[in-house]
């Protein structure tokens, strides 16, 4: 079984964990243009080559190796920490929790400035469900807060 987060420790890790999916994303972005990039020259060398150059198409291979390695690295951060990647592109956390014994995600994304929401291990983010604030009338069936 994996690492389970109260609430608040899914939050302070966040504190840390912030930045890295930032970082994460931006590679994820840059690799993306990178290999777009990359499809065009290849289409433009299958089509005549045109004014290219051999080193137009390493250093853009040198690039997006770059990019995956420093993808690698923040998911390897991420991971080590306990919580799960779950979209490269929208910066997408999954932290494990309980919930009456049962594993459930405590889910953020980036942009959002603290954890808010939570979904059954097989529910995903479009299983969202709203975290109560808590204290009296809060329902029961509802926080994953142990």
């Amino acid at each position: 079984m994996p690492r389970t987060f109260t609430l608040d420790e899914a939050n302070t890790a966040l504190e840390t964990l912030r930045p890295i999916v930032e970082r994460m994303v931006a590679h994820h972005r840059s690799l993306a243009a990178a290999q777009k990039r990359q499809r065009s020259l290849v289409t433009r060398i299958a089509g005549n080559g045109g004014d290219l150059m051999p080193s137009d198409l390493h250093e853009l291979a040198d690039q997006i190796q770059r990019e995956a390695d420093a993808i690698a690295r923040c998911a390897e951060e991420i991971n080590a920490a306990g919580a799960q990647i779950k979209s490269l592109e929208e910066g997408l956390l999954d932290f494990p929790a309980l919930r009456g014994g049962e594993e459930v995600l405590l889910c953020w994304k980036l942009g959002e400035d603290e954890i808010r929401y939570w979904h059954g291990t097989d529910e995903g983010f479009a299983g969202r469900k709203p975290l109560p604030l808590g204290g009296p009338g809060a329902k029961e069936d509802a926080p994953p807060v142990e």
